[in-house]
C-alpha cells in the first residue's frame, strides 16, 4: 500500500455530549413525522414521546454542561466519511440516494449465540433512547448531537461472548461502486475499528440508528453506526455490516495507515498532542473561538475507571 501523505491523514468522525432521555420506540415514529416538517432551528430541542400522554415533546436543547445542540443543518452537512470523500462539505451530496435497506449486520466470532440482524430488527428489538453526546474530532472540531440508539451492551449480551473474547471488531460496508471514496488506494478498505470488551459494555457506548428524532442519513453513517463519545470521532465507525468478538486487538484502518499518529484507544486527552497539532483546545461547530478540551471529552466520571493504571500517553 502506498505511503499516505501527511495532508491526507485526517481521522474519521466528529461530535460531543451526554445525558439520557428514555423515549421508547415511539420516538422512531415521531422522527418519521418530523422528517417531513423541514429543517430545524439553529438550536432545536431533542424530540421525545411522553410515555403518559403519547405526545411529542421537546425534552432538551442543551447538554448537561449547558452547551446548546449543534444545528441540524451542520450535523447533516459537515461530515467525515472518507468512504465517500475526504471533503467534509461534499459528503452529503455524494451520499445522497445511497440505499441503506435492505441491510443486515452479522454478529459473530467468539460468541455462543451468533446472529444476523436486519436494520428493522435492531430498531424494534432494542429499546431506543435519545442521548445527547458531545463528539470531538481528532482534527480539533466538535459538535453536540442528540442521538437515537441503544447500548451496544444490549446486543452483546444477546449473542453471549465467550470467555476468550477480549475485543469487539467492527466493519463498515465495502462497496466502491456506491461509496466512491473506497476507490482511493490510500487506505486499506474496508473501514475497521475496535473496542475492548469492557469498553463496549460501558453504557455510554451505543449503536445509533438516528439523530434529532430522525433515522440516520447516509452521510451520518446510516443505517447503523457506533457512537463512543469519550473517544475521538474516528472510533465511531459508520454503516456497520459486521461485528465480531475476537481474542486479539483489531488493527483499525487508521492504525494501519498511520500507527505513529492513531492508536487503538484514541481517548480524548488534552494532555497528549497529535504529532502534528495540539489537542488542548477545540472549535465547536457554530461557535466563534475555541474552548478547552475536556479529559475523556468530559465523561471521566463514567469511563476513567476503564483505564486505571494505564499509561495514557503510551496507550494513545
Amino acid at each position: 500500500m502506498p505511503r499516505i501523505k501527511s495532508s491526507e491523514i485526517t481521522p474519521e468522525h466528529i461530535y460531543l455530549s451526554r445525558r439520557k432521555f428514555m423515549v421508547g420506540i415511539g420516538a422512531l415514529a415521531a422522527g418519521s413525522l418530523l422528517g417531513a416538517c423541514g429543517s430545524f432551528n439553529s438550536s432545536p430541542g431533542v424530540v421525545g414521546v411522553n410515555e403518559e400522554t403519547g405526545q411529542v415533546e421537546v425534552t432538551a436543547n442543551a447538554d448537561e454542561l449547558g452547551d446548546p445542540l449543534t444545528s441540524y443543518s451542520a450535523v447533516i452537512g459537515y461530515n467525515n466519511f472518507y468512504e465517500f470523500t475526504t471533503d467534509k462539505q461534499k459528503v452529503a451530496g455524494l451520499a445522497q440516494g445511497f440505499k441503506t435497506e435492505p441491510w443486515t449486520v452479522e454478529v459473530g466470532g467468539l460468541v455462543n449465540n451468533p446472529k444476523t440482524y436486519g436494520v428493522d430488527d435492531l430498531r424494534n428489538k432494542f429499546t431506543q433512547q435519545e442521548r445527547i453526546y458531545r463528539m470531538r474530532c481528532v482534527e480539533g472540531w466538535s459538535m453536540v448531537i442528540p442521538w437515537l440508539g441503544f447500548p451496544l451492551a444490549e446486543l452483546l449480551k444477546e449473542v453471549e461472548p465467550t470467555s476468550q473474547a477480549k475485543y469487539v471488531r467492527f466493519e463498515t460496508l465495502y462497496d466502491p461502486d456506491r461509496m466512491v471514496g473506497q476507490k482511493s488506494s490510500w487506505y486499506n478498505w474496508p473501514y475497521i475499528e475496535g473496542l475492548r470488551v469492557d469498553e463496549a459494555m460501558n453504557d455510554m457506548a451505543i449503536l445509533s440508528t438516528g439523530l434529532y428524532g430522525n433515522q440516520l442519513l447516509p452521510q451520518n453513517g446510516a443505517p447503523i453506526r457506533l457512537v463512543v463519545p469519550w473517544k475521538y470521532g474516528f472510533k465511531s465507525i459508520k454503516s456497520i455490516v459486521k461485528i465480531d468478538l475476537v481474542d486479539k486487538m483489531p488493527t483499525s484502518l487508521w492504525m494501519a495507515a498511520a500507527p505513529h499518529e492513531y492508536g487503538f484507544y484514541a481517548n480524548v486527552n488534552p494532555n497528549v498532542p497529535h504529532p502534528r497539532w495540539s489537542q488542548a483546545s477545540e472549535r465547536r461547530i457554530g461557535e466563534d473561538g475555541r474552548r478547552d478540551t475536556l479529559m475523556f471529552n468530559g465523561y471521566a466520571e463514567e469511563v476513567a475507571y476503564l483505564y486505571d493504571g494505564m499509561d495514557l500517553k503510551a496507550n494513545y
